[in-house]
């Protein structure tokens, strides 16, 4: 799996005791994506993982090529750099029974350094296509922006297996995972850190809200506890949740230049996927609608000068419709152009879904309304960019 870490400046700016913002780093930005898949020899295919939870239920879970956002937290005072993802649930980092091939690049969670760890010793276990994710859990104070969420249980992992992640992540510059998903689909039904601050009363409004900015060199921002009305323009529409699971909605209907898709299907809004991912027989249908080139059986090229004409994507979520054009799902990257889609096959009963990743939250500022169990989703304002501060100012 190609990674390629940026340069961390993931700085929190001023929060009040109601709303926490968190400017976020991407790992690694869409072009350099598309420039890796287009690379003669080295496309990297799109790995579907599952996680494994306390009943039985097999959780899909979609990470493209680790391509998502990171900032800092602190656990028990110990800081570590996390990617957060509303595709999962649970918290993890690495424990100080991590081995020295993987972990030897990241800081290691000990209880020994904390004042408010407490033992829970349960068994973390995450089962990715690549291998399992273990470890155990413990309970401590987290700590985002200047917001302490009391007694979180996490996981300390000591084990990541051998290959395409092991690699990814012992050269990467996150250190573990903070999942905004529901806790349902967390292992033991823990409590997500956000779901945390509602608890604790730590949040007036149990929201948070995602600006991923259309420019890769700009910094995001994760807002919780609020919305900031600058990041989008025109009214917000509400899409109401069908599962209190990942952030799933109703796909009532997908048109391509008018010719139906798909209908009566699933969508999830996904932070943890860069790209549009579908089934694999309808994605390679759109392809072929478009006139879109196979790399090497994986992915899609189109031909640039055509990016004007291509149609226009219409996706019906929750009675709401929202329209992606050729500029918004077509990458462009050292003169060649990425047809921004990819298949993966969902097996029921949580598929088949879509995944509206970060080319339609790069279009959509996005709210995550966990108090009214419902998306809000209305068009990004341009030109807009988070002020990252200066290193003396950061507050962890």
């Amino acid at each position: 799996m190609k990674f390629t870490a940026a340069a961390i400046s993931a700085l929190f700016a001023g929060a009040t005791a109601d709303t926490l913002r968190v400017p976020v780093q991407k790992t690694v930005s869409l072009h350099d994506i598309a420039k890796g898949m287009l690379e003669s020899g080295k496309v990297q295919q799109t790995e579907s993982v599952s996680e494994v939870v306390a009943d039985g239920d097999v959780v899909p879970i979609h990470d493209y090529q680790n391509a998502q956002f990171y900032g800092p937290i602190k656990i028990g005072g110990q800081q570590f750099q996390v990617i957060f993802d509303t595709g999962s649930s649970n918290l993890w980092v690495p424990g100080k029974a991590c081995g020295f091939f993987t972990c030897w690049l990241h800081p290691r969670y000990s209880e020994a350094k904390s004042k408010t760890y407490e033992k829970d010793g349960r068994k973390y276990s995450v089962q990715y296509g690549s291998g399992p994710v273990e470890g155990i859990f413990s309970k401590d104070t987290v700590t985002v922006g200047n917001i302490d969420v009391k007694g979180q249980l996490f996981a300390e992992v000591s084990k990541v297996s051998f290959g395409p992640l092991n690699i990814a992540f012992a050269a990467g510059k996150f250190d573990g995972l903070l999942g905004l998903g529901f806790k349902s689909i967390s292992q033991y039904n823990i409590p997500t850190p956000f779901e945390a601050m509602i608890d604790q009363k730590l949040i007036s409004e149990s929201v948070f809200a995602f600006y991923l900015p259309d420019d890769a060199a700009q910094q995001g921002e994760l807002v919780f506890g609020g919305v900031d009305k600058s990041h989008y323009s025109g009214d917000l529409v509400n899409v109401p949740l069908i599962s209190e699971t990942y952030w799933e909605v109703s796909l009532d209907a997908m048109t391509f230049g008018g010719s139906s898709v798909v209908t009566n299907q699933k969508a999830i809004i996904d932070s943890g996927t860069s790209l549009l991912a579908g089934p694999k027989a309808s994605v390679d249908a759109l392809a072929k609608q478009v006139g879109a080139k196979s790399v090497l059986g994986k992915e899609y090229t189109v031909d640039c000068s055509k990016i004007s004409s291509l149609p226009e994507l219409k996706v019906t979520l929750g009675g709401k419709e929202f329209t992606l054009t050729g500029d918004d799902y077509v990458l462009q990257v050292s003169g060649q152009c990425l047809f921004a889609f990819t298949g993966i096959d969902v097996p029921a009963p949580r598929g088949p879904l879509w995944i509206m990743g970060d080319i339609f939250m790069r279009k959509y500022y996005c709210i995550f309304d966990y108090g009214n169990k419902q998306m809000r989703i209305a068009p990004v304002a341009k030109g807009v960019e988070v002020v990252k501060q200066p290193e003396a100012e950061m507050v962890v």
